[in-house]
């Protein structure tokens, strides 16, 4: 068995199933959290679900997802989410592969996609999940464009995903990326530094983490988009991008139009 087939075998399907049940119904009741649109994900087969990222360090957005995703598809389809090799540092590690999160590897998203699972992916990572509350409702994956490529190699539907009210769970000043250059914190693969302010500790600068405001958070699941189909075999990755963030960036701003109180939704 390869290391990244070895990764995903240790998804627990009991030990998610027990998550979604008692851990998912408090954090849909804190946020007031809906998800829309998961009927529009592919009853079969894989896709790579690709989703903007709020809330900073204790970002809810696959809590709120994924109790959802099994509730419409069950247990034999596993869910897998790409995460920054950091998170499997320390105890949380094995509970968070057993749970079904993996190493954000284009090899580990490609092996899952082709086994038929879906695979959600926040190509804004960090950057993303810190930008600032006054630009919340725009769509920034910093340049980034793997998840294109991994569709492409792997023959799936993206299927696009937007989320709206993280941002309000604390005031994200600032993502201090230009600071972190400054001081060098690159070169340890750390691409901000960011400052937000928030209860009960008020001013942090990644620490101390403040606990999340319950804003009324809704995520959307928009329909697939078959690449291939829509821009050919030779797509041009940049060309996909822009359409697959104009997509979501459309959809952001519906919600937007939706929401008439910061937190109270």
């Amino acid at each position: 068995m390869s290391d990244d087939r070895a990764e995903m075998a240790k998804w627990d399907p009991g030990l998610t199933r027990q998550i979604s049940r008692w851990v998912g119904p408090a954090i849909k009741r804190y946020f007031r959290a809906e998800v829309r649109g998961v009927d529009s994900l592919p009853a079969a087969g894989g896709a790579l679900v690709v989703s903007n990222h709020s809330g900073g360090m204790f970002t809810p957005d696959v809590l709120i997802f994924a109790p959802a995703f099994y509730e419409r598809f069950g247990y034999d389809r596993p869910l897998y989410t790409l995460a920054h090799y950091g998170v499997f540092i320390g105890p949380l590690g094995d509970l968070l592969r057993r749970a079904g999160v993996i190493e954000a590897t284009r090899e580990n998203a490609a092996d899952a996609l082709r086994s038929g699972a879906l695979v959600l992916v926040f190509p804004g990572g960090d950057y993303d999940s810190y930008r600032p509350t006054l630009s919340e409702n725009v769509v920034d994956f910093n340049g980034r464009t793997g998840y294109v490529r991994t569709a492409l190699e792997t023959g799936v539907p993206i299927v696009p995903m937007v989320s709206i009210g993280g941002q309000e769970t604390q005031i994200f000043l600032a993502r201090g990326d230009s600071i972190a250059r400054r001081i060098g914190l690159t070169r340890a693969r750390m691409e901000i530094l960011p400052v937000s302010i928030g209860f009960p500790f008020g001013l942090s600068v990644i620490f101390p983490p403040n606990l999340p405001l319950p804003a009324k958070i809704v995520t959307r699941v928009l329909d697939p988009i078959d690449v291939v189909a829509e821009f050919g075999d030779d797509a041009d990755i940049g060309e996909v991008d822009l359409h697959v963030r104009a997509v979501m960036q459309a959809a952001l701003d519906d919600l937007a139009r939706e929401r008439r109180f910061p937190v109270l939704g």
